[in-house]
């Protein structure tokens, strides 16, 4: 393998590959203070360290004693927790007949409400069946109902809009003002 290859892996510039003749050294045990390259790397050496370029658009370039390898270590252990910390977004969708009465509207109306509350978007459709097709309108006042109903949980992303055999609409959670 070709030496060049393999120095660009790492994302930072460490030890001899740092090529700016001054730079300002900061560390756990180390006073903040600009020093030249070579005597940084010295200090790095007595404590058994590496010299990592932190900032190096820096003016001149900041960089750290310390233990690079554990650095890279905390770093990758950093973005993992990141990464499960990001909200995943859940749809739940709510089935509806052209037709449907108001008790099962009502039972339905409070799954969305719950899904919303619990910080879910939903989806909720009509179903068209053979030629209750006809009905559509019926489907839209439907939605629109459910979009009145749920105004104060959350904001409608899609009006309702006709795919084929299903009318559908979707909610987006409100977000909670914090105090």
């Amino acid at each position: 393998m070709h030496p060049k290859r393999r120095e660009n892996r790492t994302p930072h510039r460490i030890n001899n590959r740092i090529n700016a003749k001054v730079v300002r050294v900061v560390g756990d045990n180390v006073e903040p203070q600009v020093m030249s390259t070579s005597e940084a790397m010295r200090l790095a050496d007595e404590m058994e360290l590496d010299l990592v370029e932190i900032s190096p658009k820096a003016d001149p370039p900041v960089c750290k004693i310390i233990d690079y390898q554990k650095f890279l270590y905390h770093q990758k252990k950093k973005q993992k927790e990141m990464k499960a910390k990001a909200n995943k977004v859940v749809v739940k969708e709510i089935r509806f007949g052209p037709n449907t009465d108001d008790h099962d509207y009502n039972f339905k109306y409070k799954h969305a409400l719950k899904f919303l509350q619990d910080g879910a978007k939903v989806k909720a459709f009509v179903f068209f069946k053979g030629r209750s097709i006809l009905f559509k309108d019926k489907g839209e006042i439907l939605l629109l109902r459910l979009a009145q109903d749920l105004e104060e949980y959350g904001v409608v992303e899609q009006m309702p809009k006709l795919e084929g055999k299903r009318m559908t609409i979707t909610f987006t959670p409100k977000v909670k003002k914090k105090k």
